[in-house]
Order: C-alpha cells, then sequence, then structure tokens
C-alpha cells in the first residue's frame, strides 16, 4: 500500500486535472467555432488523465473518496474565483466549509 501522504499528492493531483479539464470543456462550449475543437480535446486529454491518475494506484478509492471532494471543491472554487473572476456566495462558502470537514473526518478517521 502507498503512504498517506502519496495517496494525498495523487488524489490533490486529479481533483486539480478534473477541475481544470472540466474549465477547459466549458470553455470550448463558449469559444468560437475555430477554437472550440481544441478546448474540447485538450479539455478530454486533461479529463483522461484525471481519470488515469485516480484509477491507476493500488488504493481503495473509497476509503480516499472524502479527501477527494474536498480537494475538487476548493480547487473548483479556486478556479471560479480566480480565473472566472466569480465570487463565491456565502451559502457555497457555508456548504464547503461542511464538505471540507465531512471530508476531513472520513480522511482521518483511520
Amino acid at each position: 500500500m502507498m503512504s498517506r501522504s502519496t495517496s494525498t499528492l495523487i488524489l490533490l493531483s486529479a481533483a486539480i486535472l478534473e477541475a481544470v479539464g472540466d474549465w477547459m470543456v466549458r470553455r470550448g462550449m463558449h469559444a468560437s467555432s475555430s477554437e472550440r475543437v481544441i478546448w474540447f480535446v485538450i479539455g478530454a486529454g486533461v479529463l483522461f488523465a484525471y481519470g488515469w491518475s485516480v484509477n491507476r494506484p493500488p488504493w481503495k478509492f473509497s476509503e480516499l473518496l472524502g479527501l477527494y471532494v474536498v480537494f475538487f471543491f476548493v480547487t473548483a472554487q479556486a478556479i471560479s474565483f480566480f480565473i472566472l473572476k466569480e465570487t463565491i456566495p456565502k451559502p457555497v462558502i457555508a456548504g464547503g466549509s461542511l464538505i471540507i470537514a465531512g471530508g476531513l473526518v472520513i480522511f482521518l478517521s483511520k
């Protein structure tokens, strides 16, 4: 079995890949027709890298899912705030705090 720190780094990387890949596909949906294919192809590649990275390691993903959800939530909010220049509403902050707390409870329970 791999170390907890290695698992954490892989999960963080996978969450970043998933959120960025999703952003690229979304960007492609709103791009001009000449750019659309490029965004879709790159986004598909990034999403494939996410799927491979999260499913390749020999782990029980269900035991790490809580931490993964935390990483994905934080990464998605960072993309929304820093790249898309969206403000994060208070209900999202409140709900996100619950996501983070729940994910940490699951991850740290071992």
